[in-house]
């Protein structure tokens, strides 16, 4: 059997230590002393809270080398959770309530390629993946949240309508025109949906 070799990076030494012991006691892990990323299957992160310092130490293990990390923290901000799976993070566990097991089991998993997220988090990132989805422009300078309300432009629905269909706020549907048309260089929104016509979108 081979062995995965873990490294241990804490924000503080007690936690250090009690994370490494519950790592050390398996068989399927080999606990390296001194944390060189290259050397490393994955790397074990533990820290009270996700700052700036922690984001760059996230950063540092992906740029030099393949490892994965597992990050045991006790607050993740919404907005960091993106950058950190861009980074490598394959699993996020609450510090207060792992246990040893459960470090383990994300440890192996990780080492797999697989990855390990609470529910809730989960779903904080699919959401983050959705909204980026919609404001990633498309081949033809268009992205797919502006298609669907020229779309339903094109259907005759107005400015309200639109905003209901999509559930927006109608500010949110004007917005995203007048974004089209300065964009795009468009007289009207016409004329917008004639451009999304000939780009053969709608």
């Amino acid at each position: 059997m081979e062995r995965v070799r873990v490294g241990v990076q804490a924000s503080d030494p007690i936690t250090s230590v009690g994370v490494a012991n519950c790592l050390d006691s398996r068989a399927e892990i080999m606990l390296l002393p001194s944390i060189r990323p290259a050397e490393l299957d994955v790397l074990v992160l533990a820290a009270d809270l996700v700052n700036a310092e922690i984001i760059g130490m996230i950063r540092k293990v992906a740029r030099e080398s393949s490892a994965r990390t597992v990050l045991l923290t006790g607050d993740l901000a919404e907005t960091d959770l993106l950058t950190a799976v861009e980074y490598r993070v394959v699993a996020v566990l609450p510090r207060r309530t792992t246990t040893p097991d459960q470090l383990v089991d994300a440890v192996l998993a990780a080492s797999n390629g697989a990855g390990v997220l609470p529910p809730d988090l989960l779903g904080s990132l699919l959401a983050q993946v959705r909204r980026l989805r919609e404001e990633m422009p498309m081949s033809d300078g268009l992205t797919p949240r502006e298609v669907d309300v020229l779309r339903l432009l094109a259907e005759g629905l107005d400015t309200a309508q639109i905003a209901e269909r999509l559930c927006y706020a109608e500010r949110t549907v004007k917005n995203v025109l007048y974004a089209v048309l300065s964009r795009l260089n468009l007289r009207n929104r016409p004329h917008a949906v004639a451009y999304a016509m000939r780009a053969g979108l709608i």
